[in-house]
């Protein structure tokens, strides 16, 4: 097995702008299933052919989809070594989002809970202190 790189700030601000509208997220799952020609794909919705290829052209350009030539076909498939590396980057995410909650659920409960009413063990009062005698 090829060890994975880290993305790139580009790599990844590339990434998350293609993954950011459903169309793409559309292709990319089609592309996943199967290799597809770009008219097949365009044929599933509803926009032009040109708007479907500049989709198509934003997934290539975060390397998601690759695009190849056979004979006048360009044929899309996903690419699975891209969709890992974004995929491990989200886990990354999510492991230290998971820790910090996790965190701060352990300081939560070393807190201890104080009412509003007993504040018998509080220093401060609303009256101002005074010296004794006055």
């Amino acid at each position: 097995m090829v060890a994975q790189r880290e993305l790139s700030e580009a790599e990844v601000d590339r990434v998350f702008h293609a993954l950011a509208t459903s169309t793409r997220r559309d292709i990319l799952r089609r592309t996943i299933e199967r290799e597809q020609s770009v008219s097949t794909l365009a044929s599933e919705y509803e926009m032009s052919f040109a708007a479907v290829q500049k989709h198509v052209a934003v997934l290539e350009a975060a390397d998601l989809i690759v695009k190849r030539a056979e004979g006048r076909e360009r044929l899309v498939r996903a690419n699975p070594e891209m969709i890992a590396r974004a995929r491990a980057l989200l886990a990354r995410y999510e492991e230290l989002w998971r820790s910090r909650i996790a965190r701060l659920d352990e300081l939560l409960a070393e807190t201890p809970a104080r009412s509003g009413t007993d504040r018998s063990d509080d220093d401060t009062t609303d009256e101002p202190r005074t010296e004794e005698g006055d």
